[in-house]
Formats: C-alpha cells, sequence, structure tokens
C-alpha cells in the first residue's frame, strides 16, 4: 500500500448554472488529485460565502482554487469567446496574486488554438458593468470585470495558503455587448469556449500543487 499522502483537490467555482453546465467533466483527463466544481451562485457575497463553507471542510483544507465562467471585457478589440488570465484580481477590500499564468496562458492556447488570451489584473464589481463605466474600469488598469472571481480568491487565501487563480470567458465587450441585437450568436461562443478549458485547468493544478500538510 502506498504511504504516499493523497494530492490536494482542485475547487472550480463559477456562479452561474449555465456556467456549472459548460464545466461538467465529459472527459475528466489526467487531473492531480480531486476536482469540485462549485456552483457559488451570483455576485460576490454569493461566491465568498460559498467558497468560505466548502474550504471549511477538512477535506478542501489545502485544495487549489480556480475562479472561472463569464466576464465582460474592458479593453477595445475585445471579443465574446476571447480568454482572460488575471494576474490579479482586485475589488475595494484587496488585490490577489495570481499562480500559475503562464502555465495557463501556455495551455489555453494549445487547448484553443486561434483563441486570443489576455492577461492582466480582473476587477471585481457588485453589478452588471454597463456603459461608460467600462471606461471608468479600464483607466484603472483592469482589463475585464465580473462579479465573482475577487470575491472568490479573497475568500480562498483568507482560508489558508493555497493556489489561486482565475479565468474567464469574455462574453461582451465594449463594441460587443449583450443588450444589442444580434449578439446572442457571442454568448454561444464564449459557452463554447468555457466548455473546452478544463484540460488547462488540470494541468496548472498539476504543476501548482501544495504538499499536503
Amino acid at each position: 500500500m502506498s504511504t504516499q499522502p493523497a494530492p490536494a483537490p482542485l475547487l472550480i467555482a463559477c456562479a452561474l448554472g449555465i456556467e456549472h453546465l459548460a464545466l461538467r467533466r465529459r472527459d475528466r483527463g489526467e487531473t492531480g488529485g480531486p476536482v469540485t466544481v462549485l456552483r457559488t451562485g451570483m455576485g460576490p457575497r454569493a461566491a465568498e460565502r460559498s467558497v468560505a463553507r466548502l474550504l471549511a471542510d477538512p477535506a478542501f483544507a489545502d485544495a487549489a482554487v480556480l475562479a472561472t465562467g463569464f466576464c465582460a471585457g474592458l479593453a477595445p478589440g475585445m471579443h465574446p469567446g476571447d480568454l482572460v488570465v488575471a494576474e490579479e484580481t482586485r475589488d475595494p477590500r484587496s488585490t490577489v496574486a495570481c499562480v500559475g499564468t503562464e502555465l495557463l496562458v501556455k495551455e489555453l492556447a494549445r487547448i484553443l488554438p486561434g483563441r486570443t488570451v489576455h492577461t492582466g489584473p480582473l476587477t471585481g464589481s457588485d453589478h452588471v458593468v454597463r456603459g461608460p463605466e467600462r471606461s471608468a474600469l479600464r483607466a484603472t488598469g483592469a482589463i475585464a470585470v465580473d462579479m465573482e472571481s475577487a470575491a472568490t480568491l479573497l475568500s480562498a487565501v483568507r482560508s489558508g495558503e493555497r493556489p489561486v487563480a482565475a479565468v474567464r470567458v469574455v462574453v461582451d465587450a465594449p463594441e460587443h455587448e449583450l443588450v444589442r441585437i444580434g449578439t446572442v450568436r457571442g454568448g454561444i461562443s464564449a459557452f463554447r469556449v468555457l466548455r473546452s478549458v478544463l484540460p488547462a485547468f488540470y494541468e496548472w493544478h498539476r504543476n501548482v500543487l501544495l504538499p499536503r500538510r
């Protein structure tokens, strides 16, 4: 019988039912340890509560945490289906540095050739961002915004030392807002991209695992 400790698990957190559906594991592939996909519910408070509750379980005490789902792009030239790999997440309370971003970029480019991968700060909001507010957030240096990533990662690092990251798929952008006619296609494109990202997450997990305490 092996005396090696069990590998630390991976927690993938998303907010919406449609995101959770996209992340259902049709092909488990090679993972570094147990994988849980958690639907937190929408908004920073729901995300923070759900993640803190799960990480309080001793089985998840040293889990790696990756926040994912859809986001709003802030930079001109972004398109639905583009990927955002956060270098850090921000909200009014804190900034959390992400781990292993170069590996994520490399793996996403490999499994989704032709898709643009953007890197930079991912900012948090407590509401859906529209119109001029995009420009104000862009002026802070952020490249994308969503409601849960910053809260998810803050909750994760408050619960203990662990690798954290955030990868989002652009569902709307300054020139492609979902409220406009004809943008349903953009939502479908983003959904299809999100369905394809799990192998990159597994590779990240294998490479950033902390030893079991």
